[in-house]
């Protein structure tokens, strides 16, 4: 299924030009055209799916296995240290084009460049409550 309103679907199926690097059936790899660094690319699939959980288990598990094929690429011909795999989900992990899609982002030797968080504490109790959430529903 496509949607007519969405801009990344219109790329992923060639109605909006854009630099591709790679194309199957499923997904069209692209630049992205505000790049967190020299070569960040975009997995972006051919079917409209909002985010993961919408995704059908037989796609996804065609997504980490390219992005690794891209992050080589990346490592082997733009000289990159490593690369980042970022996929967000929602407007309050960092979503704001509501298709299925991931980053690819390659690092180079500045180290400020990466992305960060701040790591939390935890005790044995909170993390039992919050498995205990978890598990009533997988």
């Amino acid at each position: 299924m496509k949607d007519d309103n969405c801009i990344f679907c219109k790329i992923a199926n060639g109605e909006i030009p854009s630099e591709t690097l790679y194309e199957d059936g499923d997904f069209r790899v692209i630049l992205d055209l505000n790049p967190a660094s020299e070569g960040h690319a975009l997995i972006l699939s051919k079917e409209h799916y909002r985010n993961l959980p919408e995704l059908p288990s037989q796609t996804a598990a065609k997504v980490l296995p390219l992005a690794g094929k891209i992050g080589k690429a990346m490592m082997s011909e733009l000289s990159a240290k490593g690369f980042n795999v970022v996929q967000n989900n929602e407007e309050a992990a960092g979503q704001t084009v509501f298709h299925f899609h991931v980053h690819i982002i390659p690092r180079y030797a500045n180290p400020d460049e990466m992305l960060l968080w701040k790591p939390g504490k935890s005790t044995e109790e909170g993390l039992k409550a919050v498995s205990e959430k978890l598990r009533k529903v997988l």
